[in-house]
């Protein structure tokens, strides 16, 4: 399964230019940003996959292309997938990145495998 390579120009030029020290790893079929060793956003086909909590969820659902992350069938909680029409336009995927970064730190992190 491919991803939006363009999209994931777009998202590194965000990112580098907010100086923020990232990992992008292939994964899920799509590519996933790591930061500080947690999941942050992805794409997944031509799909952004953000992590945005639960807090502001139901709000951010309302938005342009946003629908519940069901990668496995099963929504998941706090996971939000945005089509690409939700972030045509630089601003729109600003918004989606920064959400994402706020939401990090309050993310746990998975357990490292022993």
């Amino acid at each position: 399964m491919a991803y939006d390579e363009y999209l994931q120009e777009r998202i590194n030029s965000i990112l580098n230019e907010k100086r923020v020290q990232y990992d992008a790893r292939k994964m899920m079929g799509g590519l996933v940003y790591m930061i500080d060793d947690k999941m942050c956003l992805g794409i997944v086909k031509d799909d952004l996959m953000a992590r945005v909590g639960t807090e502001d969820y139901d709000e951010l659902m309302q938005r342009e292309g946003a629908r519940p992350m069901d990668f496995t069938k099963r929504p998941m909680k706090g996971y939000i997938f945005v089509a690409p029409e939700g972030i045509d336009y630089e601003a729109d995927l600003e918004f989606w990145v920064q959400k994402c970064l706020d939401f990090n730190p309050l993310a746990k992190a998975s357990k490292k495998k022993s």
